[in-house]
């Protein structure tokens, strides 16, 4: 009975993915489904309902509208224009300059907006029309857009790595966040190897020199936006607020700097922000409610323990049982959004890593860049997506220079994978 409700489970979501129904909606139907076989339709509605519920009841996701609408103010702000000034200053000398500058600022960005697809918008609305002007190629500056936009999902502060804390049953988000900073550099560094090997074979030119006093002032201009992640992260770290108050204060920052100290957002500009924030937060939370409700599906089936059983039982190689876990969620990110991966995937997975006696914050690092790649490939990449919509080109075109990218980002993930102190070096320090 009990292969039959797991059968149902997984075909029924497949199933509902394959016609195009909403992701939120295939969870919660197939988790529906699956509670029919073992209870009557009224208490599976009930069931269902009250852990849709349950899964939002936590202090910890009020960090994730703040967070959310800190993003929106900020792409509408005039901060990413700053940071691409304040990068190209830094970078642009080198070889193939704007490839790295793109990389750099969408570091900076993703670092201060916590989102991949805010990234991918705003910094590559901006340099890709520059970059062409420069005469690079459109498919490779859109490889470079999309691949740098993901280093956001783990150089904090991550609405990801939040919810990872929510699905592990509590890791702190503090160390979570601090974790998050070597493995989303040695991605960046990573995909900037790429770019610049391309930009030598390809004679991209260099950028012009600028002066001491026009660097001098790129720079002031962006001290206020780079001072964001200093309040929100050194605050945390430090002890004197939550990831929760952080956002709020994050908000506040990001609103009194936006109308206040670079006036690029007008008060008849709010109401806009707030619904747009107010309609991502919506479709964040529905994923985070269906999920945590297929989570518990799964864990009444006991699911975790059999792939944990069965996991241990293929092989007690540490390295074989996490590549084998690496190419599952490789192969999960191509076709579901981090959240609901996340989320369904970490009850599963987790109890594995820990009986290796792989440290849960390890994990979770490992899990975002892994599924941080998804975000590139289709059919789902949202990055993808948005990156090619932003270059306007067909996703057909891009996919062959974002190859030697996506290869940057398995080397990476390898490492950070199997070098446990790329992960846990900086939570260390600081006593996590």
């Amino acid at each position: 009975m009990e292969i039959i409700e797991i059968l149902i489970l997984v075909v029924s979501f497949v199933v509902l993915l394959s016609l195009g129904v909403p992701i939120s909606y295939s969870i919660g139907i197939s988790s529906l489904l699956t509670m029919l076989m073992s209870i009557k339709v009224i208490p599976a509605l009930t069931t269902v309902s009250q852990r849709m519920a349950t899964g939002l009841d936590s202090f910890a996701l009020l960090a994730i509208p703040f967070f959310i609408l800190a993003g929106q103010l900020m792409n509408s702000g005039g901060i990413a224009r700053r940071l691409i000034g304040f990068a190209k200053i830094l970078v642009g000398k080198l070889p193939g300059g704007l490839a790295f500058v793109n990389i750099l600022a969408a570091m900076l960005f993703g670092a201060i907006s916590g989102s991949a697809v805010a990234a991918a918008s705003a910094i590559g609305g901006f340099m890709t029309p520059v970059m062409k002007k420069e005469g690079y190629d459109s498919a490779f500056s859109a490889s470079v857009n999309i691949t740098s936009a993901t280093t956001g999902m783990i150089i904090p502060p991550s609405n990801i790595l939040i919810v990872y804390s929510l699905a592990s049953g509590g890791v702190s988000i503090a160390a979570l966040f601090l974790a998050g900073y070597i493995p989303g550099i040695l991605l960046g560094i990573s995909l900037m190897i790429v770019a610049g090997v391309y930009a030598k074979k390809h004679n991209y030119k260099i950028e012009t020199n600028t002066t001491i006093m026009e660097g001098l002032k790129v720079f002031l201009n962006a001290v206020p936006s780079l001072l964001l992640i200093i309040i929100v992260i050194g605050g945390i770290v430090a002890g004197y607020f939550t990831a929760t108050e952080a956002s709020a204060i994050a908000v506040f920052y990001a609103f009194f700097l936006s109308v206040f100290i670079y006036k690029e957002v007008k008060f008849k500009d709010i109401p806009q922000i707030l619904l747009s924030s107010a309609i991502t937060t919506a479709v964040v939370m529905m994923l985070i409610a269906t999920s945590m409700a297929m989570s518990w599906v799964m864990a009444y089936e006991n699911i975790p323990q059999n792939v944990a059983s069965s996991l241990i039982a293929l092989s007690d190689s540490k390295i074989v049982i996490f590549l084998i876990i690496n190419l599952i969620l490789l192969f999960v990110g191509t076709f579901m959004d981090m959240t609901p991966a996340v989320l369904i995937f970490t009850p599963i997975f987790l109890p594995v890593a820990v009986q290796l006696g792989v440290d849960p914050i390890h994990f979770g690092i490992i899990m975002v860049v892994n599924l941080s790649i998804g975000l590139c490939t289709p059919p789902v990449g949202s990055v993808l997506f948005v990156g090619c919509s932003v270059a306007d080109l067909p996703i057909t075109k891009v996919i062959k220079p974002l190859i030697p990218f996506f290869i940057a980002m398995m080397i990476t993930l390898l490492l950070i994978t199997y070098i446990p102190d790329l992960s846990l070096f900086i939570p260390k320090y600081f006593g996590y």
